[in-house]
This record gives structure tokens, sequence and C-alpha cells, in this order.
């Protein structure tokens, strides 16, 4: 299987042993973390995409939430020597077996590489390239655009957005006059 960024879904980072039968403990990087019940089969593999390291598929025996990640047992890793081999991978699905959507949902995921389209210019004015997703500054997630002016904080906030354009990796949103300009 190939190792393509884009190819996969990031589930979760494994951050270190726990415990001494071979769990390792893991960052949770899904909004889904109890389709880990439905998912035995999984992938790790090198957070660098310029890593040599091909995907390795394994199994998930156990699993369970603990202190705000969750502990992971795969198969045939039974000791915490071997837990430590797998300190810093990925824990990974192919992208097409990820939960499905609802029509106006969209991965956060996705977005990261679009281009911020401010529709409510004419022409619409583009402002930058998001580049991650703060999902911990609030109720609401903030896009972080980099544009011409730096830095900006967008809220992904439904009120705002007009349409998402995964094709052509544009997100076209109606922002408040002055959003720009007050973080930018």
């Amino acid at each position: 299987m190939s190792s393509s960024v884009s190819e996969w879904v990031w589930l979760a980072r494994v951050r270190k042993p726990q415990g001494r039968k071979g769990e390792v403990f893991a960052e949770i990087l899904t909004d889904f973390p109890e389709k880990f019940a439905e998912r035995k089969k999984l992938w790790l593999l090198p957070e660098q995409a310029s890593s040599a390291a091909a995907p390795r598929e394994t199994e998930l025996v156990n699993h369970w939430l603990h202190k705000g990640g969750i502990v992971l047992h795969f198969a045939g890793v039974e000791s915490i020597s071997a837990a430590e081999t797998l300190q810093g991978l990925v824990v990974a699905i192919p992208r097409s077996e990820r939960a499905a959507l609802a029509e106006d949902e969209v991965y956060i995921g996705d977005l990261i590489g679009c281009t911020l389209l401010d529709v409510t210019a004419d022409p619409a004015a583009a402002i930058g390239t998001i580049e991650d997703v703060d999902r911990a500054a609030g109720p609401t997630p903030l896009l972080i655009v980099k544009g011409a002016r730096g830095e900006v904080l967008v809220p992904f906030a439904r009120s705002y957005l007009r349409r998402v354009d995964l094709e052509n990796r544009r997100v076209e949103m109606a922002l408040p006059e002055g959003l720009v300009e007050l973080n930018g």
C-alpha cells in the first residue's frame, strides 16, 4: 500500500509505552474515537512523509480511553521494549475507510491546504491558505490562515460559511467587516 500522506487518515499518535504488556498510550487525532471499537485492522506509519518506512498493517487487540488519550494494544506487541519501538508512529486508516459524514459536514483535515476566500468582496478576495485548524480555542474551531498579511485566525462558523469546494481546494466564507484586519 502506498504511503502518500493524502491517502491516510490519522487516528492517533503513539506517545509512549503504557503498562507492561505491550500497550501504548496515544494522543487521539480523530473526532470519532468510538470507532476504535469497530476497527481491528489499522496501519502504523511514520509521522514524516519523507521516511522510507512503509506503512505496517497491524491488528488492534484492545483499547480504552485513558487520561485524555487512548491506550492501544496491538497483536504481537507483548512487552515494554516492543511498545517502545512504536513511539512516534501514527495510527492510521486508508482515506477510503474513514467514517461517513452528513452532506453538510467536512473533515477538518480536508480544509488544510485550501484557499480561503472572502465572498463579501466583489470579486471574492483571497485571504490565504488554510495551514491548520485550532479546535481547542473555544466552541468554534479557528482556521489558521497564512496570507499576504501574515497569519489570520478565522472562526469556522456555519454562519460565515458559504461553500466548501474540496475538489478545487477552496473555502468560501462571508467574513464580517474588519475581521481580517483585526488579527492580520
